[in-house]
């Protein structure tokens, strides 16, 4: 009888309060993220960002890679001229070779390059960047268009009809954005830290 007339227990709190002690109450299946797995995050993120930092300085400095020294920006090249303007299968095939050598594309295109592979390396507005780089990506396979073949029926930009670099390149791009607090690092933690950060989730 005296539990009946004791003080009521509220439920809501006691939810709580075995929540925060075992996580694995509310969300019986979830497991604590692993070593691994945060490791491969901050892996994919640095891949990623020095794959786009790479392109920056390779089309900046003609490093003689996939740029020439004699076509390198700072010597007068386009950075877009060799990749849009041979655009030449697809549906927006026309679009892109008219924006070929553009300097406000040619302006876009670096600074985007530059952009995306500082925040990806540095672990920092992951999401605008994970954003913008999947922008680029997706503009990028479409200026291949994958899917093209030649009259002979081979394929003109890879080796599967479908998916590429870019592809991956995109979805590793998702999933980075979509897990930005397992593997930022100091940096990252440091700018989730900002209140402006903390009050628009997006900038995270």
């Amino acid at each position: 009888m005296s539990v009946l007339v004791g003080k009521p227990v509220n439920r809501t709190s006691v939810t709580e309060d075995v929540a925060t002690a075992n996580p694995t109450f509310l969300f019986p299946h979830s497991e604590p993220k692993s070593r691994w797995a945060v490791f491969g995050i901050a892996g994919l993120r640095l891949a990623i960002g020095f794959e786009f930092l790479w392109a920056f300085f390779d089309k900046t400095f003609g490093l003689g890679y996939a740029t020439p020294a004699a076509r390198a920006w700072i010597n007068g090249g386009s950075p877009t001229t060799g990749f849009l303007g041979g655009a030449n299968v697809g549906p927006f095939q026309g679009i892109f070779r008219a924006m070929s050598g553009v300097a406000v594309v040619d302006w876009l295109f670096m600074l985007g390059l530059l952009g995306v592979g500082v925040a990806l390396v540095l672990g920092v507005a992951l999401r605008p960047a994970v954003i913008s780089g999947v922008t680029m990506l997706l503009l990028m396979w479409a200026a291949v268009w994958v899917p093209a073949t030649t009259a002979a029926g081979q394929p003109t930009g890879s080796n599967n009809p479908i998916v590429d670099e870019h592809i991956v390149g995109i979805f590793g791009l998702i999933v980075v954005g979509a897990l930005a607090s397992w593997g930022s690092g100091y940096l990252g933690r440091k700018w989730a830290a900002l209140r402006i950060v903390k009050n628009n989730p997006v900038l995270r």
